[in-house]
């Protein structure tokens, strides 16, 4: 068989800012303004007032399609650009027999195309991301099998963590916690006291510590993070993520060695080769891969890269729908080190309108989609 036709198309959906805000993908209040895209209020990063994706649809000469998506929260024409215009050229005619080897052939195949010309990273790897999970969508629907079975993955549910606090105060968790998420992440949307007082309610709604985390959003700069750490290590918080600017690998490893509350990190690099400077220093004790960045194929490298390290994976999940969503879900099923991955009630809800067959959980663990390839079908679009 070969690969007759790539195409994107870019999603948007409007949605409750209320009730969005203090969970992924809109994290913090953003200020006023014409544009969909805002900025935060309290640092300086876009966010969008709706949802915002790529998906990929990979048709073989066969007829069978595969349906992936790109990690693409803001202008998911950009992403969607390049798959239409350069990955389609790049592997459209190609011979495509369902087998990982395959898969990881054509990966080198579009991530060679623009590397000479510096793209190795952002919105290139993004669209390289979608292609990716619909050749494994197509992969397993070839076999016959689930993703997970084609990746041999002993797990029919996957534990997850409950992403930030709907409507953005800890009182949104509660109905969470009443179906069974033992661990909560926060995130460091404004100021510490507000942070803490958050930690210290939310805290006192759970049964257990330690198992609240913190998502400092790249914000804090080496001095603050010392200052927040003594805080965080009195309340034993599961881990500090996204803590100081993405580029520096040294600072990170620098405050990994200064504090005692884990570091982690890694939804804003796409391959093992960005993530290297990091492993090599030791700037983390956990990495949260972003499928719609990383694809299945690159995911997989950077999972077996931090498994030799003794480094956990929690993959990051954040605005998406099915396609992306079920390949995070397909992929921490088989990955050994990985114990949770990441739950946000309203992005789920949302990607649960454009499917067949909705995303299920089974109280606070996703069920691992059995159906042929990703499990999922999108419609409506």
């Amino acid at each position: 068989m070969k690969i007759l036709k790539i195409e994107a198309v870019p999603f948007h959906a409007e949605r409750d800012a209320t009730q969005a805000t203090g969970t992924a993908g809109s994290p913090a209040k953003l200020r006023g303004g014409a544009s969909a895209y805002r900025w935060a209020e309290h640092y300086p990063v876009l966010y969008s007032t709706r949802f915002e994706t790529a998906l990929v649809r990979v048709e073989l000469d066969s007829g069978l399609v595969g349906w992936g998506e790109a990690q693409a929260p803001l202008a998911p024409e950009v992403a969607c650009a390049v798959v239409n215009h350069l990955l389609s050229a790049a592997i459209e005619g190609d011979p495509f027999d369902g087998t990982v080897a395959g898969i990881e052939a054509l990966w080198w195949r579009m991530y060679s195309a623009m590397r000479v010309r510096g793209q190795t990273g952002g919105f290139m790897l993004d669209a390289i991301a979608g292609v990716d999970l619909a050749l494994w969508d197509l992969a397993g629907k070839m076999a016959g099998l689930s993703v997970s079975a084609l990746l041999k993955a002993g797990r029919s549910r996957m534990p997850a963590y409950l992403s930030g606090l709907p409507g953005g105060t800890p009182e949104g968790a509660r109905p969470w916690l009443a179906r069974g998420f033992t661990c909560v992440k926060l995130f460091h949307d404004s100021g510490v006291e507000r942070l803490l007082a958050n930690f210290d309610t939310l805290q006192r709604m759970m049964p257990a510590r330690g198992n609240i985390a913190v998502d400092a959003l790249w914000r804090l700069t080496p001095d603050s993070a010392l200052v927040l750490a003594p805080e965080l290590a009195s309340r034993s918080a599961m881990w500090l993520e996204a803590p100081l600017a993405p580029e520096s690998a040294g600072q990170h490893a620098a405050l990994a060695r200064a504090i005692s509350t884990p570091l982690a990190i890694g939804e804003s690099y796409r391959t093992v080769f960005e993530l290297e400077p990091f492993f090599e220093a030791g700037a983390m004790q956990y990495v949260q891969p972003d499928l719609g960045r990383t694809g299945i194929t690159e995911g997989l490298r950077i999972a077996r890269a931090a498994e030799a390290r003794g480094i956990s994976v929690v993959p990051h999940v954040s605005i998406a729908l099915g396609p992306q969503i079920a390949a995070a879900v397909h992929f921490a099923a088989a990955v050994p080190n990985c114990a949770m991955l990441e739950f946000n009630p309203n992005v789920v809800e949302t990607a649960n309108r454009y499917l067949e067959e909705p995303l299920r959980m089974d109280g606070a663990a996703y069920v691992v989609p059995e159906g042929p390839g990703l499990g999922v079908s999108v419609r409506n679009l």
